[in-house]
C-alpha cells in the first residue's frame, strides 16, 4: 500500500515540476531555433542542441523518475537501478558536450584560417554520436555491476532473511557512493571540468592577443572577428561556470558521505543540491536569450510567426535579415 505523500514531499514535487515545465519548452525553443535559422547551424550550436536534448530529457524523464524516487516505491532491485541511472547518462552527456563546445571555442581562435575545413559537419556529428555513447557506457556502469547488490545481499543474509529480494528505492540504496566518487566525480566530472577551464582561459589569453594587435587595414578585420569569438566564448563559459555551480556541491555532498560516514548532512542541503542539478537544465535557454545575440533574435522570430497573435510579416522579415549578420 502506497504511503500518503507529506507536505515536504509535496513541496518538493511542486518544485521539481516547475522546474520541468520551465526546462522542457526552454530547451525544445533551443533546438528549435538552430533547426530554422541558418546562423545556427555551425559545429558549436551543433553541440549546443546535443546539450539540449539532454536538458529535455532532464525536465520529461528524470525529474519523473527523481519523484518516483522520492516517493520511495518499494520495487525490486534492478527495476530501481533503471530508474536511477538516467540521470547519469544525462549529466555525463551534458559534460562532454560542454567539454566539445569548449574545444570548438578553442580551434576557432587557434586556427580560424583552417577552422572550416577540419571541424566539418560530419566530423561534428561523430563527435557528438561519440559523445553520447560514452555517456551510456558511464551511466549504465552500475548495471554492469557496480552497484550495492552484493552489499544488500550480505546484510540479507546475516539477518537471516529469505524472503524476496524487495527493497525501498532509494538512490543511495542501490548505487555505489564509490562509482559516484572514484569513478563518477574524479575520472568523469571533475577532470573534464577542469580540463574545460584551462581551455576557455588559454581561448580568452589568444583572443587577448589577437584585440592587443594593431587593426589591420585588409578589408576582413581581424578584430571585428575575435570580438565576435570574445563575446560567445564568454556566454559559454557561464554556461560551464552555471553548470559546475549547480553539479559540484551533490558530489561534495556524496564525498562527504563516502569518506565521512558519521557525518550528518541535513536533508535540507541534499535537497537544495538536487534541485541545483535539476534546475541547471532550465538555465541555459536563460543565457542564450540574454547573451547570445543570434539566439535572441531566433527566439523573438519564433515568437512572432508561431505565438504573437498580431504577427508582422515586415519586422519578421527584419529579424531573419539580422540573424544572418
Amino acid at each position: 500500500m502506497a504511503h500518503p505523500i507529506s507536505a515536504f514531499q509535496a513541496a518538493y514535487i511542486s518544485i521539481e515540476v516547475l522546474i520541468a515545465l520551465v526546462s522542457v519548452p526552454g530547451n525544445i525553443l533551443v533546438i528549435w531555433a538552430v533547426k530554422m535559422n541558418q546562423a545556427l547551424r555551425d559545429a558549436t550550436f551543433c553541440f549546443i542542441v546535443s546539450l539540449a536534448v539532454a536538458d529535455v530529457a532532464v525536465g520529461a524523464l528524470v525529474i519523473p523518475l527523481a519523484i518516483i524516487i522520492n516517493v520511495g516505491p518499494q520495487t525490486e532491485f534492478y527495476t530501481c537501478l533503471m530508474v536511477a541511472c538516467p540521470v547519469l547518462i544525462l549529466t555525463e552527456s551534458s559534460i562532454l558536450a560542454l567539454l566539445a563546445i569548449a574545444v570548438d571555442r578553442y580551434l576557432r581562435v587557434k586556427i580560424p584560417v583552417r577552422y572550416k575545413s577540419m571541424v566539418t559537419p560530419r566530423r561534428a556529428a561523430v563527435a557528438i554520436a561519440c559523445c553520447w555513447i560514452v555517456s551510456f557506457l558511464v551511466g549504465l556502469t552500475p548495471m554492469f555491476g557496480w552497484n550495492n547488490l552484493s552489499k544488500m545481499r550480505r546484510t540479507q543474509e546475516l539477518n537471516g532473511s529469505h524472503t524476496e529480494f524487495i527493497i525501498t528505492c532509494q538512490f543511495e540504496t542501490v548505487i555505489s557512493m564509490e562509482y559516484m566518487v572514484y569513478f563518477n566525480f574524479f575520472v568523469w566530472v571533475l577532470p573534464p571540468l577542469l580540463l574545460m577551464l584551462l581551455i576557455y582561459l588559454e581561448v580568452f589569453n589568444l583572443i587577448r592577443k589577437q584585440l592587443n594587435k594593431k587593426v589591420s587595414s585588409s578589408s576582413n578585420d581581424p578584430q571585428k572577428y575575435y570580438g565576435k569569438e570574445l563575446k560567445i566564448a564568454k556566454s559559454l563559459a557561464l554556461v560551464l561556470f552555471l553548470f559546475a555551480l549547480s553539479w559540484l556541491p551533490l558530489h561534495v555532498l556524496n564525498c562527504i558521505t563516502l569518506f565521512c560516514p558519521s557525518c550528518q548532512t541535513p536533508h535540507i542541503l541534499t535537497y537544495i543540491a538536487i534541485f541545483l542539478t535539476h534546475g541547471n537544465s532550465a538555465m541555459n535557454p536563460i543565457v542564450y536569450a540574454f547573451r547570445i545575440k543570434k539566439f535572441r533574435t531566433a527566439f523573438l522570430q519564433i515568437w512572432n510567426q508561431y505565438f504573437c497573435c498580431k504577427t508582422n510579416k515586415n519586422a519578421t522579415s527584419t529579424t531573419m535579415a539580422e540573424a544572418g549578420n
